[in-house]
């Protein structure tokens, strides 16, 4: 039997509806303008939009949304557009609804400890507003001086400090979303516990599959009285992995604790010229601790004694604001160097038990040899999010894909060592073929239900998150077979 194409879409009315709901330069639709809108982080990856929208208002996304539904096109939320694993990644024949221009901060209350945020807030203004009464916002990914709120609600991001103080869902206390139907609902409030089902926390980290947040009410800390940072260089990577163990095991929970390789801490010299990380290590850890100032001072001495007795060289402590940010400089520019090295990286994002360090680490070296690249490791050593960066030159043929070979065998490893295939950059369309790697068909199938709830007619996102056998082959052919349907006619199995 023959099956008939699908009838191509008829885009002259659908852009007609966005004009008139959101105004004529709130719409892109040249070739040349939806250019930039092709790929997010991940570049390896590309596919044009059919038309881009660029709302201001919950009113305006709502809008949009309902218009997507009134002719049944998919459509994507887009923020900065800095994610790593394909979440803003067009499909074919989609609406491309970007978040960026919805940038204002509602409202601050110092008192409540909370700020309320347009999506498209990027992640270090929420800081730079309030730093002034003494708070901070605590999740801080590498890449906060350009990734925007929306996007870390997306895919749940951590940061350095997610190690003491928690990721993203952390500090979210409430969202104002709009449903794959194009209705309008309050998740959570503003108040660190409501009754009733999570839909906040169920909410932050899907990925833009059962809706977009259009407001989000965030939590603000008050910033620390002293801050101290150590920096500690060994001479295999084996002993820092055990002075991260100790560290941990001793009951202290460091703000943040970072871990870079040779490889990595010597590119960045390279680029950046901390002139503090020294070249001859074989890996050094970056610690951070806050609190009150004799706390602080203690905690210091103690890690210090800990890193020593597992075989740390030299160890430099900064208080000073300028000096532990000359030392954190070259971990925030880590990525951003690995370009000097190479014209392209592949980055994954898996996580493993600390325990585990120094044996993970040897197998990625050695699937790095026996798959012919280069690797650099520079990661959250505290809480075992390693984030391997493969070195490759996309101008080669075949190079994407043998890196791509390897970046699953890595996750394959994390996951056998009893670890994620994720720890902050999500799934995305780059892992969804994963994720049967990680979990049984039962529960898959019931994070397809919960996508059914929200989403009956698979428009938000549709190709992300979860395994699908048009994108995911034999993987989720095998999932599909194992799943069953049949009590529940007409929902799509995955």
């Amino acid at each position: 039997m023959t099956v008939a194409a699908p009838a191509a879409i008829n885009w002259l009315p659908i852009i007609d509806a966005f004009t008139v709901a959101l105004g004529a330069d709130r719409v892109v639709r040249r070739k040349e303008e939806i250019l930039v809108y092709e790929c997010d982080g991940l570049t390896s990856y590309r596919q044009r939009p059919a038309v881009v929208v660029l709302p201001k208002t919950t009113a305006q996304v709502a809008a949009a949304v309902k218009i997507c539904n009134r002719f049944q096109v998919p459509f994507v939320a887009r923020g900065a557009g800095t994610g790593l694993s394909g979440g803003a990644l067009p499909i074919e024949d989609s609406v491309l609804i970007v978040t960026a221009t919805m940038n204002q901060i509602l409202s601050v209350d110092f008192e409540n400890q909370r700020v309320v945020v347009q999506p498209g807030v990027i992640n270090n203004w929420v800081t730079q507003a309030v730093s002034g009464a003494g708070f901070y916002y605590a999740p801080d990914p590498s890449s906060q001086s350009v990734c925007s709120v929306g996007g870390n609600v997306a895919e749940n991001s951590g940061g350095v400090h997610c190690l003491k103080y928690g990721v993203t869902t952390n500090h979210v206390l409430g969202l104002k979303v709009v449903l794959p139907s194009g209705e309008i609902a309050d998740l959570g409030g503003e108040v660190a516990e409501t009754p009733g089902y999570d839909l906040c926390g169920l909410f932050v980290g899907s990925e833009g599959t059962l809706g977009i947040a259009t407001e989000i009410t965030l939590r603000i800390l008050k910033a620390p009285q002293s801050i101290q940072v150590l920096l500690a260089d060994f001479t295999s990577v084996a002993a820092a992995g055990g002075a991260v163990s100790a560290i941990t095991s001793s009951g202290i929970i460091p703000a943040g604790m970072e871990m870079m390789d040779n490889f990595s801490l010597n590119a960045v010299e390279d680029v950046v010229a901390t002139n503090c990380y020294p070249r001859d290590a074989a890996a050094i850890l970056l610690i951070e601790i806050d609190g009150l100032p004799a706390e602080v001072a203690a905690t210091g001495d103690r890690i210090a004694d800990l890193c020593r007795q597992n075989g740390a060289r030299t160890i430099t402590v900064a208080t000073d604001p300028d000096e532990r940010l000359r030392l954190w400089k070259g971990r925030k520019a880590a990525f951003a160097a690995m370009g000097k090295l190479s014209p392209d990286y592949y980055v994954q994002d898996g996580v493993i038990p600390r325990t585990q360090l120094p044996y993970v680490l040897k197998e990625i070296e050695a699937l790095g040899d026996q798959h012919g690249y280069r690797v650099a490791n520079v990661f959250h050593a505290g809480d075992g999010n390693l984030h391997p960066l493969i070195l490759y030159n996309n101008a080669i043929p075949g190079e994407l894909e043998q890196v791509e070979e390897l970046g699953g065998d890595i996750l394959r490893l994390c996951v056998r060592v009893g670890g994620s295939i994720s720890g902050e950059h999500g799934i995305g369309a780059d892992k969804r073929c994963y994720m049967p790697d990680m979990f049984s068909p039962s529960d898959l199938e019931s994070m397809g239900w919960v996508r059914q709830a929200f989403d009956p007619d698979r428009l938000a996102n549709p190709t992300k998150l979860l395994p699908t056998p048009r994108t995911c082959g034999e993987a989720a052919r095998d999932m599909a077979r194992n799943a069953t349907t049949a009590a529940f006619p007409g929902v799509e199995r995955y």
